[in-house]
Order: structure tokens, then C-alpha cells, then sequence
């Protein structure tokens, strides 16, 4: 499973209006709508100083007057940034793959990094630490979140409707 198969559905935790999946391979989650098309994927080096690059592809990518954009753009560098700083990706020769997709009135970015056996993507309950806020933004932005993982690494991916 690469960039492209992922999680969109599967044991589910709703939170409010929004929901988190983890499991089930998007194309089993997409056989009752239309399936979602790729606009673009970029490989990037895992290093911080990337995250403006994964930034720049984003904001390119779905281009200025998409109405989900900014919010793209910076769910996108919160995942970008915890792959580097929590996952293998961030050790030499680590990578992290952005995967742009577009969906009849939404728009799903995945982030697949190199894995970690130490860490799970979790919410973090303390809002009023100075770190660890990216998945609370992506909670609380998205239209739903969630994450796979298999032998390539973690994808973790979100849905934002346009």
C-alpha cells in the first residue's frame, strides 16, 4: 500500500460533527460515491525546513481561489511537521509524501511518512501546552481525519468540504 491506498474509513471515533477513521482502505470507502481523483503528489526530504516545501505544493496544487486552500495548506504543514518530528521520516534519509486529492466538493490531502513504533496520531486532551496542537487543528478544521498504517509507514490524511 503506497500514497495513494489509504484509510478512509473503518472503527471510527466521532467527536462533534467530525469523525476519525482508521482501517479500511479508501478505495472500500469510496464504492458509494465517486472516487476521489489525484491532483498531485510530492516526496519530500524529512526535514523541517521541508514543510515549506509541502506548504508551496499544497497551495499550488489546489491553487489560489480553491475555497479550501488555506485550511489545506495548513493542516498539511501541521501533518508534514509531525511526520518529521515524530516518525522515521525524520532520521537521515527520511521522506514524507504529500498526496493532493480532489473529490465532488471536498478536497483529502494524505501525508505519508516513514512510521514510528513509538508514537500513535493522537489528540492531545491539554490544549494549553506550548506543543502538540497540529491533530487539535486538524480536529477541529476538518471534516473528518484519520490514519493507516501498513509495511510503507503511517498515512495520516484529512477531508475538508469545499
Amino acid at each position: 500500500m503506497g500514497a495513494t491506498a489509504s484509510a478512509a474509513a473503518g472503527a471510527t471515533r466521532t467527536g462533534g460533527p467530525r469523525t476519525v477513521a482508521t482501517g479500511m482502505p479508501q478505495a472500500t470507502a469510496a464504492a458509494d460515491g465517486p472516487a476521489p481523483v489525484i491532483a498531485g503528489s510530492l516526496t519530500i526530504a524529512g526535514r523541517t525546513k521541508s514543510v515549506a516545501e509541502a506548504r508551496a505544493f499544497v497551495a499550488r496544487t489546489l491553487g489560489a481561489a480553491h475555497p479550501c486552500a488555506d485550511e489545506a495548506v495548513l493542516l498539511c504543514s501541521e501533518l508534514v511537521t509531525n511526520a518529521v518530528l515524530h516518525s522515521e521520516s525524520g532520521r537521515p534519509g527520511g521522506s514524507v509524501t504529500v498526496v493532493v486529492l480532489r473529490l465532488p466538493g471536498a478536497v483529502r490531502v494524505e501525508v505519508v511518512d516513514n512510521g514510528s513504533v513509538r508514537s500513535t496520531p493522537v489528540v492531545k486532551a491539554e490544549v494549553y501546552e506550548p506543543h502538540g496542537h497540529g491533530l487539535f487543528l486538524v480536529d477541529q478544521l476538518a471534516e473528518n481525519w484519520g490514519y493507516t498504517r501498513d509495511e510503507v509507514g503511517t498515512t495520516v490524511w484529512f477531508r475538508l468540504i469545499c
